[in-house]
């Protein structure tokens, strides 16, 4: 079961689609999003969604990070294809997804989850989310929660 409302954040290391390697402590809003696996259709749709959605989350300060087991090369090129402008973690030893209880398939893959962080902690949890709408949902959830503002 993974991490709930209300348990600390866990800090996490890991390295981004460039390979360089990133620290999270998720003092700001941050968004956390387990997905299974690059370059397969609901993850395309998912990525594709949160990078619509990314300048008005850079707008209220939110920072976005996709995470699956997949590894760097892969995170690139899937990057590179869909013209993502925000990081994706590798996690090919499952470690991140350790840190936050994700559950991992029978095939090794994560289970669609995502994390909303902030103030050291975990915010909101989502699991077996539907990639289509998800991150607008995410991110309207986040104003209505007061967690953050879009400036005017």
């Amino acid at each position: 079961m993974p991490l709930t409302a209300g348990d600390d954040a866990p800090t996490v290391t890991a390295p981004t689609q460039d390979g360089e390697s990133v620290t999270l402590e998720f003092d700001d809003p941050t968004v956390v999003y387990f997905y299974p696996k690059d370059d397969t259709p609901g993850c395309t749709i998912e990525a594709n969604q949160f990078q619509r959605e990314h300048e008005t989350y850079q707008d209220a300060g939110v920072a976005v990070y996709g995470v699956s087991t997949d590894d760097v090369d892969s995170h690139q090129s899937f990057c590179a294809s869909e013209g993502l402008e925000f990081d994706l973690l590798a996690d090919p030893d499952a470690e991140l997804a350790a840190a936050f209880d994700v559950d991992l398939r029978d095939s090794g893959v994560t289970k669609r989850t995502t994390f909303v962080l902030a103030d050291g902690e975990v915010q909101t949890v989502y699991e077996s989310v539907d990639p289509d709408g998800h991150a607008r949902d995410v991110l309207l959830d986040a104003i209505d929660d007061g967690l953050v503002t879009l400036p005017e």
